[in-house]
Formats: structure tokens, C-alpha cells, sequence
């Protein structure tokens, strides 16, 4: 689309007075429509909020009929000795435009400032508030049409300091429009227009332009320079912010990210925001970075999100919340959002740790200390490189929170971890953030909240226990995990919290069941294992079995019958199950041979279960690849370690 800014060609250029007083026979019919103009804008933004609730729209209806009376009176004026608007709208098309494609003839037409351009764009902008005002009223289609009249009426203006605003901000609210419509690629053209235009005006004219409602106001009353650029700056910022949602829901992630970004940083930089809102975004944008393993990027936007909410203020104390129900909700509103920003912060440390730990374990799931000693050397130079490159483009803030910004940066590495100190001090950062997430999200009242925070901090457990090389240690971490859950477990109601139970029970069976695995090593260190140890271990086997019966009791129906076809999400983790039972059965150390034949046929009972299933129902097969085989395996070689033993206990019988 040709966007290039015209030059009037003919006709000298009016002053900004005689663009006002388009005729001075008006000039009382002109004050006039500015006074009606001032009462339709202070209904439409003062009086609309005093609405009653079974008269909502009583101030936006009163405002439509004074911008309709403005509209006439408009159409009336008289638009110059040489220039005929209606002459000129006969020589063009009159099909609506379209944006999103190429326009022939677009940006030729009148000049902004001529008196045909300003009547054009006057009488654009009476339709373009006439559709938004239809919009708020929840009359879409209507709305649309004046916007959609608007847009007709530019096409006969060259863009200018004029009128580029009302250029810009019509397509701003059709993107809107269409994008609550679903018709996302509709929205993306006209935001992406209004984007184009911005960009070409700063380049070829970039003075600040005039405001939407200068086009009704005295010379004398037109805005300063500093605020017509706010104003149009706040403008070219909610398209950026509408094109970040656009991308989003074309599932264009990394564009929506860096409008996202664009958006926030523009919002700091012209004071044009709410400071929870802006940390809360800030925040939502990290865990985007996060996902990317862009760490730099999201520590960035962790730390400006935790330093621009402390601008909203102090929390009100428990005292003041229970005298005043203004100081009791912005009490709670302040907790639940630094609280939510903490579990941001949670997310990015437990992130950081497990990225490090995929990066640095071998084919069994320990640390490889040839990759450690790879990752060690490579990792600070091409950070050093990395940080060079993107941190000019992704900085927030002002002189006033840069400092504190970067402070807050400081105290926590967005470099992955190679040994244990260096991941304990990003775990303790993260147990910081817990401990504030869990003031506010407690389990009284925020049940599933409350949860998915204890199950963040046994996945940190679990992450620096990976870099833990002494087992015990690594096991008395693993037993952190369980005390946490365990309790929780116990006393959840699984008739309510069903997905969480199954979670939780499963993420139990699975602790138990490493505590386990670290016991046998250390065990197969000893020579001779004593009753204690023997004790120790049998009970990790036992408990991890219970976890894993009760997860797969939960699969039953209320009968108790086995389902013929496991549900997609329960059909890993309940086959999962069914083999680590097996392998836990097997695993038991008893003196008694008759127990440990029972325990043999348990194994070998799960073992066959897992086999079978698959063997009728083949689509599961790729689910438990490893699992099967090895079944398969057992299969074969369990039932002749059971006849010998049987054998041995018959002839010692």
C-alpha cells in the first residue's frame, strides 16, 4: 500500500484559524458545534459512568444525538470559493476500501490543511466517534458502518499532520471490531495498515500531529506540541498492543512476543500506563521468553514486572482492609498480583534448572561431566556475545527504575547451571518466590492454586537434586519433596479434585520410587546390608507401590472395573504404573521364599498386563515403547526364575 505523504499541488495552504472558521459568516454556527462537540465528548467519558445500572447507555445515546446534530451542521458549511468536496466524491469509486492490499491512488487527494481536506476530515471524524460510540453501545453493525463511512471520507485526503491521526485510530477500532468477531486476518490488515502509515509519517513529516478532537476547538484552545505527541504516540501503541493479540491467535508467537515487547517498552518510555497491569503483562511476556530458553529476555522482564508493581503502592494493612472496603480490595488486589508475578518467578528459576539438567545428563539420567566440563568452558563467552546483541533491543525502564531493574537482575543467573552451587542459588531464589506465592495463595481458599505451587517446589527439589553427587543428600532432598505432598495427598478429597489427586498420587509413587532407586545404589556399595537398611528400603518399595495402586485405583470405575480403553491422558502414566509395580514387586528383599514367590507372580501379573494391553489395543505401543519391551522381556525370563523357585522350595519341603 502507497502510503507516501502528498504535498497540496495546488491552492495555497489556509492557517490553522482559517481552517477552523471555514467560512466566517459561521463563525457563531462553528462555536456552536464546538460547544455540542465538548457536551457529546463529557457524556460519552464523564457523565456515561453515572449511568444507572437499568439505563446503562442513557449518557452514550444523549452524546450519538448531539454528534448526529454536528454531522448536519457540518454537511451545511459552505467548503471553499474553489474546491468542491461533492465534485470531487463523484469523480471516485464508491466502494468501500480495503486495507490489508494495494490501493490505487492512495495518499492522493486533498491537502490536510486545505478547506476541502479539513471539511472531509471533520466530517470523519463525527463518523468515526459516531462508531464508536455505536460500539460501546454493543450495536456492532452500525458501528461499523460509520467507521467504515470514515474510512471513505480519508480516501479523498493526502495524509498530513491533519489527519493522520484519525488515519490511524479509525483502523485501530475496525481491527478491533473484526478481531471480537474472529475475523482475525480482517483485523490484521486494517492494524497492519494503520502500523504502515505511522511508520511512513515519522519518516517523511514527523511533526506532531493534530488530535482527534482539535478538529472542534478554537485556535487558541489547540493542545501543545508535547501533548499532541502523547496523545498520538498513545495511539500507534494500542496498534502495536491489537497486533500482538492478532499474531497470538494466528498462533504467530514470536511476532506477538516482539509486539508484546515493543508495546511495554512504549508504554514505559511516554508514562502511558497502569502499574499493575503493565508488571502483570511484563511478567506473562517472560514466561513466552522462558519457553524459548531466552532467559536474558525473561529476567528482564521479571525484574521490571517486580519493580514497576512496587509503584502501585504499599499493601494496606489487615486493620485498614477491615474499616475501609476500598482498602480491603486494593489489599487483596495488590497481594494476588505480586503474588502471581512470584510464580512467574518460580517458573523461570525451575525452568532454568531443568533446561541445564536436559543439557548436561547422559542416556540414564546423570550427570555427564564431560558435557559439564563442555558446557563450563563454552557458555560464558557466547553469553557475554548474546548479551551484547540483544540487550540494547529488549531494555525497560526509565532513569527513575532502570537502577533498580538491573539490581534485581543481579541477584539471580539467566546462565544455565553446570554444577551444584550454581543451581542451589538458583533454587533458593525460587523457594523465595514460593514462600511469597504461598502467603497468598493458601490452601484455604485457593485449593488448586495452592497446590500447583507445592508441586513447583518438588519440581525444584527435583531439578537441584540432579546436581546433588552425594545420595544420600540427593536422597534426603527427594524426602523434602514427600513430606510437602504427602500430607496434602492424604486429606484432598478425590470425589472434587480428582486431576489433582491423580497428580499428586502419581508424582508421590514417582519420589518413592527414585528414593528407592538412590537406596539400591548405595546399597550395592556395601558389603553386607543390615536388617535397617533392608527395612529402609522394602518401605521406599512399598510406599511407591501404594502411590501407584492408588493412581490406577482412580482409573477404575465406581465398581471398580478396569476400563476396556484407558483414556488418552491416563494412558501412559496408568501403563507407567502397572511396569513400575511390577519392577517395585520384584524389587522387595524378603528371607521367605514363599514371599518372594508372591511377590514374582505380583511382578509377573503387571508385567503381562502391560503386554496384553498393548496386544489389543496396538495404537498404545508407541506410548510405552520402553516399557513394552522390557515387559516383553520379563515375560519370557520371570516365569523360569519362578519355577526354580518353586522347585527349591518344594524340595525343601
Amino acid at each position: 500500500m502507497d502510503t507516501t505523504l502528498s504535498t497540496p499541488t495546488t491552492g495555497p495552504r489556509l492557517s490553522h484559524t482559517e481552517i477552523t472558521n471555514m467560512a466566517s459568516t459561521y463563525s457563531h454556527e462553528w462555536r456552536a458545534v464546538c460547544d455540542k462537540f465538548n457536551n457529546a465528548q463529557d457524556l460519552s467519558e464523564v457523565e456515561s459512568r453515572k449511568d444507572p445500572e437499568n439505563d446503562p447507555f442513557r449518557s452514550k445515546y444523549k452524546a450519538r444525538e448531539l454528534l448526529r446534530e454536528i454531522y448536519c451542521s457540518l454537511k451545511n458549511f459552505d467548503v471553499g470559493e474553489n474546491e468542491s468536496v461533492n465534485d470531487e466524491a463523484d469523480q471516485r469509486p464508491t466502494e468501500q476500501p480495503v486495507d490489508g492490499g494495494m490501493e490505487d491512488g492512495f495518499g492522493r487527494g486533498h491537502c490536510g490543511d486545505s478547506p476541502a481536506g479539513s471539511r472531509a476530515a471533520k466530517l470523519g471524524a463525527v463518523e468515526y466517534y459516531l462508531g464508536v460510540n455505536h460500539v460501546e453501545t454493543e450495536e456492532l453493525s452500525a458501528g461499523e458502518e460509520h467507521l467504515m463511512n470514515c474510512m471513505t471520507l480519508l480516501e479523498k485526503c493526502s495524509i498530513s499532520p491533519e489527519n493522520v491521526s484519525l488515519f490511524i485510530q479509525v483502523r485501530n477500532q475496525l481491527g478491533i471490531l473484526w478481531a471480537g468477531r474472529d475475523e482475525i486476518e480482517k483485523a490484521q490488515g486494517f492494524l497492519e495498515t494503520a502500523e504502515a502509515m505511522y511508520i511512513r509519517y515519522m519518516k517523511e513529516d514527523g511533526q506532531p500531529p493534530m488530535d482527534l478532537t482539535e478538529f472542534f476547538v478554537a485556535e487558541e484552545e489547540a493542545l501543545p506540541q508535547q501533548e499532541r505527541t502523547k496523545r498520538f504516540e498513545m495511539a500507534y501503541t494500542h496498534t502495536l498492543y491489537y497486533l500482538a493479540q492478532v499474531y497470538k491467535n494466528l498462533e504467530q508467537y514470536e511476532k506477538a512476543g516482539g509486539y508484546c515487547h515493543s508495546t511495554l517498552q512504549r508504554q514505559l518510555k511516554f508514562n502511558q500506563f497502569i502499574p499493575l497491569e503493565w508488571a502483570i503483562n511484563a511478567a506473562t511476556l517472560s514466561q513466552y521468553y522462558i519457553t524459548k530458553t531466552l532467559y536474558m529476555e525473561g529476567r528482564h522482564c521479571l525484574s521490571a514486572a517486580s519493580v514497576i508493581a512496587d509503584l502501585a503502592g504499599e499493601v494496606p494493612s489487615e486493620a485498614a482492609a477491615q474499616e475501609s472496603e476500598a482498602e480491603a480490595e486494593k489489599r487483596d488486589q495488590l497481594r494476588q498480583k505480586r503474588a502471581e508475578i512470584a510464580r512467574c518467578w518460580i517458573k523461570y528459576c525451575l525452568n532454568l534448572l531443568q533446561d541445564a539438567k536436559k543439557l548436561l545428563e547422559d542416556n540414564i539420567g546423570e550427570l555427564d561431566m564431560d558435557r559439564q566440563a563442555e558446557l563450563r568452558a563454552t557458555r560464558l563467552q557466547e553469553e557475554e556475545e548474546k548479551e551484547r546483541g540483544r540487550k540494547s533491543a529488549v531494555l525497560f525502564g526509565s532513569s527513575d527504575t532502570f537502577d533498580s531493574i538491573c539490581g534485581l537482575e543481579e541477584k539471580v543467573s539467566c546462565v544455565f547451571p553446570v554444577d551444584f552451587e550454581e543451581a542451589r542459588a538458583i533454587f533458593l531464589v525460587g523457594q523465595t518466590y514460593v514462600n511469597q506465592a504461598k502467603e497468598y495463595f493458601e490452601m484455604d481458599g485457593h485449593v488448586t492454586d495452592h497446590i500447583e505451587i507445592l508441586q513447583d517446589h518438588s519440581a525444584l527439589f527435583k531439578a537441584l537434586a540432579f546436581f546433588e553427587e552425594d545420595l544420600e543428600r540427593r536422597c534426603k532432598m527427594h524426602k523434602r519433596r514427600v513430606d510437602m505432598m504427602e500430607p496434602i495427598c492424604k486429606d484432598l478429597n478425590a470425589q472434587y479434585y480428582l486431576l489433582v489427586c491423580r497428580q499428586l498420587q502419581f508424582e508421590l509413587a514417582e519420589t518413592y520410587y527414585e528414593m528407592m532407586d538412590l537406596k539400591l545404589a548405595v546399597a550395592n556399595k556395601q558389603d553386607d546390608l543390615d536388617a535397617h537398611t533392608v527395612k529402609k528400603f522394602n518401605h521406599l518399595c512399598s510406599s511407591s507401590t501404594k502411590f501407584y495402586q492408588m493412581f490406577l485405583d482412580s482409573v477404575r470405575s465406581p465398581e471398580g472395573k478396569w476400563p476396556d480403553k484407558l483414556e488418552d491422558e491416563v494412558l501412559r502414566p496408568a501403563l507407567v504404573a502397572k511396569f513400575r509395580v511390577a519392577r517395585l514387586h520384584s524389587r522387595l528383599i524378603s528371607s521367605s521364599k514363599t514371599v518372594q514367590l508372591e511377590n514374582l507372580n505380583r511382578a509377573l501379573e503387571c508385567y503381562n498386563f502391560v503386554v496384553q494391553y498393548c496386544k489389543d489395543n496396538p495404537e498404545a505401543k508407541s506410548a510405552i515403547e520402553t516399557e513394552l519391551e522390557l515387559s516383553e522381556e520379563m515375560v519370557s525370563l520371570l516365569p523360569l526364575k519362578i519355577n526354580r523357585l518353586q522347585a527349591n522350595l518344594a524340595s525343601s519341603n
